[in-house]
C-alpha cells in the first residue's frame, strides 16, 4: 500500500515537473517547455552586459532553433528534443547549488543556471561535456546570426551590387531549373563598371539595424 501511494506520487510529481508550468509556445517545432529551456540557456550563456551588447534574450535564441528544426530532419529533431529535456531535467541527478537546486533548470535563478551550465562544461564524464558542446553549439548559431551581434564583430554582410558575369549565363540559381536563366550577353556588366568592395560601405538593408 505504502508503496503503491509513492509510486502514484512519484508519477505525479513527474507529469507536473514535465507538463506544467510553462509559458505558452508560439513554435512549430519546439514545445513549451524546449522553448523555456533555449531562452534560459540563452540568458545564462549570454547575459545582458557583456562585450557584446546583445543578450542570448535580445537574440530570440529560440525562435531561431525552431527555425532550425523546421528545416532539419526527423532524426536531428528527436535528437535535440531528447537533448534539451535532458538538460532541463538532469537537475535532479546534478543539482544547482540552493535548497532548490533539483528544480527543472528553467525555474532556477541566473546564478543556478550559470553554475549547471559550468558543471555540464566541466564535469569529468566525457558524456556529461558533450551534452554542453552540442547545446552550445547549436545556441552560438543563433547567437552569431543575430544581425546586432554579426555588427558589432564587424561581420555584417555589405550591400554589395553584384555584376552579371559570365557564370551567370550558364548556371541558374541555387535550386532552380537552367530554364529559369534570363540574362543574356547584353545584360553582362562591363569590366570598367566593376568597383572594388570598399571596407567602409553600407550594410545589407537586412543587417543594418533599421528593420529592427
Amino acid at each position: 500500500m505504502i508503496l503503491g501511494l509513492l509510486g502514484v506520487g512519484a508519477l505525479g510529481y513527474a507529469v507536473i515537473r514535465v507538463a506544467f508550468g510553462y509559458p505558452e509556445s508560439r513554435y512549430q517545432s519546439l514545445t513549451r517547455a524546449d522553448a523555456a529551456l533555449v531562452a534560459s540557456a540563452a540568458e545564462a550563456m549570454y547575459p545582458a552586459g557583456g562585450a557584446i551588447p546583445s543578450s542570448g534574450t535580445d537574440a530570440d535564441l529560440p525562435a531561431y532553433l525552431d527555425r532550425f528544426l523546421v528545416a532539419s530532419v526527423a532524426r536531428i529533431r528527436i535528437l535535440v528534443h531528447l537533448l534539451l529535456f535532458l538538460v532541463e531535467h538532469a537537475t535532479l541527478f546534478f543539482p544547482a547549488p540552493g535548497w532548490n537546486g533539483r528544480s527543472r533548470f528553467s525555474a532556477l535563478s541566473a546564478d543556478q543556471r550559470v553554475a549547471v551550465l559550468d558543471g555540464w562544461s566541466e564535469s569529468s564524464l566525457f558524456v556529461r561535456r558533450l551534452v554542453f558542446t552540442t547545446l552550445r553549439a547549436l545556441l552560438t548559431l543563433g547567437y552569431f546570426a543575430h544581425p546586432p551581434v554579426l555588427r558589432a564583430l564587424k561581420l555584417a554582410p555589405f550591400a554589395i551590387d553584384s555584376p552579371v558575369v559570365e557564370a551567370d549565363l550558364l548556371y541558374p540559381r541555387i535550386g532552380e531549373h537552367p530554364d529559369s536563366i534570363r540574362l543574356t550577353r547584353a545584360d553582362l556588366t562591363p569590366p570598367g563598371e566593376v568597383t572594388p568592395l570598399r571596407l567602409d560601405g553600407p550594410i545589407r538593408a537586412d543587417f543594418s539595424g533599421s528593420n529592427e
